[in-house]
């Protein structure tokens, strides 16, 4: 199995029990992820700590505050580090006002442009506010992304749309990866949108510490539990956990080249 998001440096526990609890399990490979400078950083020195882990760089939305020229020369120039296997995450995060809109779509659409000249994955986060606009971010995303990244390989990561969001992503090849919280009681939702996403373009990943799933929700996250969001995505295709395992470890070792 693999995590295709996590974020190591964040958890409060040891890197290092992280990852072998994981191994333990039969969780091969981590994606752990930058959301600014210190902890790209901190993911890229990880991947070269830790046997099986990898590391994206890149400047979250809600870290986009004044992003510029010399912060996307940063990200660019640590892509070129051999862990770094993916750009991200980035996107848009209209649920907290921690930066302004235009500081986040001049983050990423800048990220989009080291994504296509690095041929790297871009990993994508996408969260709306509630009340007026809600859906807003989703749909800014889409329209985004399919102006600015044709020929990038995109990753949804955390996937939290609706299942004509996940049937429109599919349809520009786009991966859709689902966490934690396609276990929960309530997401109906998305555990129709994991049904119906092809074979080729799925994933799954923990984006720990954050989003535990429901065995173990209102825990801190961590990889092991990438398990658990895997045995309900199997479930809902119909499909056994150990096909489950070759499908996703196909499709991240496609896209990640581990």
């Amino acid at each position: 199995m693999i995590d295709s998001h996590a974020h190591l440096g964040v958890s409060d526990a040891d890197e290092a029990e992280l990852v072998t609890e994981a191994r333990r399990v039969g969780v091969e490979r981590i994606l752990t992820i930058g959301l600014d400078e210190g902890s790209n950083a901190d993911a890229i020195r990880a991947a070269h700590e830790h046997a099986g882990v990898f590391a994206a760089v890149g400047r979250h939305p809600n870290s986009a505050t004044g992003f510029d020229q010399a912060a996307a020369h940063a990200i660019e120039e640590l892509a070129a580090d051999p862990s770094v296997r993916a750009i991200g995450e980035t996107g848009l995060d209209f649920y907290r006002d921690r930066a302004s809109e235009g500081d986040q779509v001049r983050a990423f659409e800048a990220q989009i442009g080291i994504a296509r000249r690095t041929r790297l994955p871009l990993v994508i986060h996408m969260r709306d506010s509630g009340g007026p606009g809600a859906g807003r971010a989703v749909a800014d995303c889409f329209e985004l992304l399919e102006a600015e990244a044709e020929g990038v390989a995109v990753i949804l990561h955390c996937f939290s749309a609706t299942a004509e969001r996940a049937a429109q992503a599919v349809q520009r090849g786009w991966y859709v990866s689902f966490a934690g919280n396609v276990t929960y009681p309530g997401s109906d939702d998305l555990r129709e949108a994991a049904a119906l996403v092809p074979d080729d373009l799925i994933m799954v990943e923990t984006d720990s510490p954050f989003l535990a799933p429901q065995p173990v929700r209102g825990k801190p996250n961590r990889p092991a539990n990438v398990t658990h969001t895997a045995e309900v995505v199997a479930e809902v295709r119909g499909i056994g956990y150990e096909r489950l395992d070759a499908i996703v470890g196909a499709n991240a070792q496609r896209l990640f080249d581990w």
